[in-house]
């Protein structure tokens, strides 16, 4: 399945942003390698071969214009540029280049997400998204369109917080995430609380969903890490 996954190569001097995005996309199913340099960049495009490129406008060495040129010789990788620009003149420039879309920071990460999938299905045509999570048989699902989650046919009320932590989760089974990770994935890059809310969440969610929350089978405790997701999918 992993060979399936596609390539996005993420380019920003911004570490925290790097972090973000790339914990975002991981939890979309996308395999993401980061770079913080253009030339660094340039190296990876050459040796991955992306299926889509992320692509900040303004880095230390080479300039994302000067990267989109480059790569635009040689590929028609989708490129969505990053910048911290937002005049019209200046979209329009980074379109000319070679761009296929532009996002003006600051930014959200499921904005990003929302573009990232929008390129591929227009330019690829094979986006696959499963609307409906099923596992245990059954015992608990997640329909994500509405998203609505059921525990043995009775609909779980969960806060919005909780279901972007179960969602998360449930979409990567068996990758143990930090609460760190679930904090940038569920509540965002900007959330400025304590990451043991994350054990809160965990809790409540599992007093929804698990039949014994001493002996849970669908999001587990990994001791001095984080938690994991270990539902049957059918």
């Amino acid at each position: 399945m992993d060979a399936m996954k596609e390539k996005i190569l993420l380019v920003d001097d911004e570490v925290k942003l790097l972090e973000v995005v790339k914990d975002y996309l991981i939890v979309e199913g996308y395999d993401v390698y980061t770079a913080e340099r253009g030339k660094q960049a340039i190296e990876l495009f050459h040796k991955l071969k992306p299926d889509f490129i992320v692509l900040d406008l303004m880095l230390p060495d080479l300039s994302g214009e000067e990267i989109c040129k480059q790569i635009r010789m040689e590929s028609d990788v989708p490129i969505l540029m990053l910048t911290a620009k937002s005049g019209e003149e200046d979209k329009v420039h980074g379109l000319y280049i070679g761009a296929d879309d532009y996002l003006t920071k600051p930014f959200s990460p499921r904005e990003l997400i929302g573009r990232v999938r929008a390129i591929l299905r227009r330019t690829k045509g094979n986006m696959m998204v499963t609307d409906i999570l099923s596992f245990n048989n059954g015992d608990l699902e997640i329909d994500i369109p509405k998203h609505v989650v059921k525990k043995s046919g009775q609909v779980v009320n969960l806060t919005p917080n909780e279901y972007n932590i179960l969602l998360s989760l449930a979409q990567n089974p068996q990758r143990t995430f930090s609460r760190n990770q679930l904090i940038n994935v569920a509540l965002g890059y900007d959330f400025e609380g304590y990451d043991r809310t994350i054990d809160t969440h965990i809790k409540n969610i599992r007093q929804k969903i698990e039949d014994d929350i001493k002996e849970p089978k669908y999001i587990v405790t990994v001791y001095g890490v984080g938690y994991k997701f270990v539902g049957n999918s059918q």
